[in-house]
This record gives structure tokens, C-alpha cells and sequence, in this order.
């Protein structure tokens, strides 16, 4: 377990995880936290993060800097998502571990699992079948991060733990309607649609997926939970343990937006895995359980939006 002057470097602080991550441990009492951004520090740049370890040498690492998208900038930019993410985790993982961090949480994603397996998809199912292709590539750097973790762990020794996190919200997301995950994205949507007078908002897809959505402070509190009591080469569910479809959530969002106009849904885009659910009882045997409801989430999320991006994101 890491003491409260421990040197712990989080990777990816100023994103949605990276950042909720920051506000947890700064919450409990961790003051030593390392931090860089991408202007001070090129994850993809070998000598670079070779040169950050040997300089600071954290006691922790957690790693939750990714290039990260929805279906559309999957889509557009599999050869970015698939060279970033591999270039990121082979080159924090390998310093790391090289110059003494005792244990390094990395976080995977639950896209990694097959598009089409048991719900709710057990920690086991991994490679147990194709994976979805809209985001195959980001999937499939994931899954190498993963197995790198595992075999550092094997061959070196080296504390590594995996934590695999479902669809996350919160503030410092990314609230792109074309590029950026549903939530945000349609968060962003009723909220302009609202603003203009809109009489009707389109939603990507049939609307009957359905999806698995964790607040970014639960995220945090369960990876605080696994650095300080968990150690083991299976990667951790990190989920809400419930599900819901994505016309249900857009009808939620428009709610509380308050968006009063039609919703159509519309089936020539791609819909993405049918349903993702995790199974949460490797998690919930460390003593965590989410503590923030959907729809409180929701609320929370859109007044950071409202006070932090809206003006901004009017004038894009």
C-alpha cells in the first residue's frame, strides 16, 4: 500500500480518469503526486520517458493516459489509435519498471472484450472470441498493454495489475459529438439542441445497445482500493454492475438537460457491441462499491459542462 509520501506519477492527470484519479488521492491525503503534461511529456517519445524515470523515479505508477474516442474517431483514425496506445504502454511499463517503481496500475478498457460474449462478461472472457470492429484497433492496443503487464509480472516480478474500466463519465470529459464517447457527446447535443430552438436531435445507431456507465470518482476510488490491496496478473472489472440502452440514456440526458424536442435514432450508423455488463465481484471483494447513481452522474457532469465548456464549445 503506498504511504502518504509516496512519490506516485499519474499518467494522463489532465483527462477523465487521469484527473478524477488526481482528485482522490489528493482527497485522502497524497501531496506527492508527479504529474506532466503532453506539452512537458511525450508518452510516445521512448528516450523521453526513459529520461522522466531516471529523473524521478516514482514509487507508483498509474497509468491512464490513452488516445481515446467514440465510434467515429475509431473509425477515421484506427492506424493513431492503434500506434499511440501501443507506444505509450511499452514505454511507461518498460521505464517503470526498469527504475524501481515498486507497482503500476494500468488501466485497459472493457472494450476489450469479445463483441459478443456472457453477460455480464466475466474477467475470463478475454480472447475467448472476435472483438467489435469499429473499435478493433484501440482494442487491440489495450490488449497488449494488458499481456505486457502480465508479463513483467512473470518474468520480472514487477507488481503490475491491470484494471479494466467500463464506459466512463464525468468532468474533464471529451464533449465532441462526433469524436467523443456517447455520453458527453450527447450531453453536449440536447444541451445545443436546447440553446438553438431545435425541434428534433438524431442519435447514432438503432438506440437498443446497451451500455454499462461508471462516474470517473468511482473509477477512482476503486483504483485507490486496488493499489492498496490488490495484487494479481488477472485485470479487475471496474463497472456500475447494472446496464442500460442507449435510447434509455438519451432519453435521460434530454431530461435533464431539459430538451423537449423528438429524439430519432438512426440505424445506418454502426451501433457497436450489442451489450456490455460487467461483473463486478473481483472489485466488490476489495470493499468497493459505486456510490454515485446514473442520474445524479448525469447531473453533476452536465453543470461542469454548463460552467466549463459550454460558452466555449457554442463558439466551435
Amino acid at each position: 500500500m503506498p504511504g502518504p509520501d509516496s512519490r506516485i506519477y499519474v499518467a494522463g492527470h489532465t483527462g477523465l480518469a487521469g484527473s478524477a484519479i488526481c482528485r482522490r488521492l489528493e482527497a485522502v491525503g497524497y501531496r506527492n503526486l508527479i504529474l506532466r503534461t503532453h506539452a512537458d511529456l511525450d508518452l510516445t517519445d521512448e528516450r523521453a520517458v526513459e529520461r522522466f524515470f531516471a529523473a524521478e523515479r516514482p514509487s507508483h505508477v498509474i497509468l491512464a493516459a490513452a488516445k481515446v474516442g467514440g465510434i467515429a474517431a475509431n473509425a477515421a483514425f484506427p492506424t493513431e489509435f492503434l500506434s499511440v496506445n501501443l507506444r505509450i504502454a511499452a514505454n511507461v511499463i518498460e521505464s517503470a519498471w526498469r527504475h524501481g517503481a515498486r507497482k503500476l496500475l494500468y488501466l485497459a478498457s472493457s472494450c476489450i472484450y469479445p463483441r459478443l460474449t456472457p453477460q455480464p462478461i466475466r474477467e475470463e472472457a478475454l480472447l475467448s472470441g472476435a472483438l467489435e470492429p469499429t473499435n478493433e484497433a484501440y482494442a487491440i492496443a489495450k490488449i497488449a498493454g494488458l499481456k505486457l503487464c502480465q508479463a513483467y509480472r512473470r518474468q520480472h516480478g514487477f507488481d503490475a495489475i491491470v484494471a479494466m474500466p467500463t464506459n466512463l463519465y464525468g468532468p474533464y470529459d471529451r464533449f465532441d459529438p462526433e469524436s467523443g464517447h456517447v455520453l458527453p457527446a450527447l450531453l453536449r447535443r440536447f444541451h445545443e439542441a436546447k440553446e438553438a430552438g431545435a425541434p428534433d436531435v438524431t442519435v447514432w445507431g438503432s438506440g437498443t445497445p446497451r451500455r454499462d456507465f461508471l462516474h470517473a470518482d468511482d473509477l477512482a476510488t476503486a483504483c485507490l482500493a486496488m493499489l492498496r490491496g490488490y495484487s494479481d496478473a488477472m485485470p479487475v472489472n471496474i463497472g456500475s454492475g447494472s446496464d442500460i440502452s442507449i435510447r434509455e440514456l438519451a432519453e435521460l440526458i434530454a431530461d435533464i438537460v431539459g430538451y423537449r424536442g423528438a429524439i430519432h435514432f438512426d440505424p445506418s450508423r454502426p451501433d457497436g457491441t450489442p451489450e456490455k455488463r460487467l461483473d463486478i465481484t473481483r472489485i466488490t471483494a476489495l470493499d468497493w462499491y459505486p456510490a454515485i447513481d446514473l442520474r445524479r452522474g448525469i447531473e453533476q457532469t452536465y453543470r461542469w459542462y454548463r460552467e466549463n465548456c459550454a460558452r466555449e464549445t457554442a463558439t466551435v
